[in-house]
């Protein structure tokens, strides 16, 4: 039987992992842990996400439709002994694989992964860091405030829908909350006047903003035109929008 090519490729940027526990952490929130048998030698920086690999993408329909193989999940924790690492899966109303993947994962399951990528990540030159989100943002925002030193400049608030709905966040580092109670998620105006009433310092931070695609966007237009912040300061990771899959 021939060598598929392209799987000697793949290897050198997948690992072999198993679920080893998955739970609820908020209603709309799973935490699953995935171990592995040796050392996760790719570099990270927190922030950054797998790829779990949900369907073959070397089969036929993996080659036909590559955008049904892959889905996107951010590293919440990696292990001191990078021998596992935690993800933080927010689930939402839908069908979508990466959905249903998030859902069923259970104890046991055999996993495989894509190295961390990404440049969604805190920067060091900067006075200060303004953080943006809802709640699929606070599964990247834990792990970057996390690797923030205690006397780092923080500020930045979280939305969800309310509040048994916050993801707790690790210290020294405490964003406001805001909560939607019924108001729609998308182009979200509760999440941009709570921004928009932050006292900040100046606009010579490094700002992240991360969530619904339109309300990333009216943002990081606030902060453009409004508070004259550069747009090269603002990082935008938009993680979902309406009737798209697979976004981030």
């Amino acid at each position: 039987m021939a060598r598929n090519p392209l799987a000697g490729a793949f290897a050198k940027y997948t690992m072999e992992a198993r679920v080893s526990d998955a739970e609820l952490v908020t209603p709309t929130m799973r935490r699953i842990r995935l171990a592995t048998e040796t050392p996760i030698g790719f570099p990270y920086r927190p922030g950054q996400h797998i790829r779990v690999q949900i369907n073959d993408p070397l089969s036929i329909s993996g080659i036909l439709r590559p955008a049904d193989t892959l889905r996107t999940y951010t590293i919440w924790d990696l292990a001191p002994d990078r021998r596992a690492l935690e993800l933080r899966a927010h689930l939402y109303d839908g069908d979508g694989i990466g959905l249903r993947w998030a859902r069923e994962a259970a104890r046991g399951d055999a996993v495989t992964f894509w190295w961390p990528q990404g440049d969604f990540f805190t920067r060091d030159d900067t006075p200060f860091h303004l953080f943006a989100g809802d709640e699929t943002a606070s599964a990247a925002f834990g792990p970057m405030l996390r690797a923030l030193g205690a006397d780092t400049r923080v500020h930045g608030v979280l939305e969800s829908e309310s509040a048994e709905h916050d993801l707790p966040m690790p210290g020294p580092h405490e964003l406001r909350r805001v909560h939607r109670r019924g108001e729609p998620a998308t182009s979200s105006k509760i999440l941009l006047a709570a921004v928009a009433g932050l006292d900040l310092p100046s606009n010579g931070g490094t700002a992240y903003l991360a969530g619904e695609a339109r309300t990333c966007q009216m943002i990081r237009d606030y902060l453009v035109r409004e508070r004259n912040w550069p747009r090269k300061s603002i990082k935008v990771k938009p993680f979902w929008a309406p009737g798209k899959r697979g976004l981030h």
